[in-house]
């Protein structure tokens, strides 16, 4: 595929994600920021890479100074080698977040779950647990949306039956909600 081509191909995969589906998962976040809820994510494979990113920028990102008292509350579930050996050893991969989440979440936190089949046995188990524990969920998926799409309350779906090119529409679209984000929480931004 020629450069030109795949340009072409990623802009219309990010034009094929609903508008809405970005507005409710701006005000989810700001919400949880308002509440000071935390938002927990997870992901396996590049969409725990996505995980990590995403709440490294939600904590540190969406914060001005130092200083600042009320920030976003955000854990990527997916960044304790210990805990995701010792829970997946000892009790099996399909419960090494729904495990953690017993640990840290509270109801009115939210889980932010990153699937690009939408059929990881682990995120549904966390999602599951999510739901009948008072935490909103949200699935971020490409291909169908597998079970995540149906399962979770909001989703952020990127009808792509390509893995690679999904989970990049993935960043994309989680950098400019981060922008939102901030510019929500502080008012505009630099980059407008």
């Amino acid at each position: 595929m020629k450069y030109a081509a795949y340009l072409d191909y990623v802009s219309q995969a990010l034009r094929s994600v609903k508008p809405q589906e970005v507005a409710v998962t701006i005000d989810l976040l700001y919400r949880a920021y308002q509440a000071g809820s935390t938002v927990f994510v997870i992901g396996n494979g590049g969409s725990a890479a996505s995980a990590s990113h995403l709440a490294q920028d939600l904590a540190k990102g969406t914060r001005r100074t130092l200083a600042q008292k009320q920030r976003v509350r955000a854990l990527a579930l997916t960044d304790s080698a210990p805990f995701l050996t010792a829970y997946g050893n000892d009790d099996g991969y399909e419960f090494v977040f729904e495990q953690q989440l017993r640990n840290h979440a509270r109801p009115g936190d939210v889980l932010v779950a990153i699937s690009g089949s939408g059929n990881s046995p682990n995120i549904l188990c966390a999602v599951k647990w999510a739901k009948r524990n008072g935490l909103a969920t949200l699935g971020i998926t490409g291909y169908d949306g597998g079970k995540l799409r149906r399962l979770a309350q909001h989703r952020l779906h990127v009808p792509l039956n390509d893995m690679c090119t999904a989970e990049s529409v993935h960043s994309v679209l989680l950098h400019y909600i981060v922008l939102a984000l901030v510019e929500r929480i502080h008012g505009k931004v630099a980059w407008h």
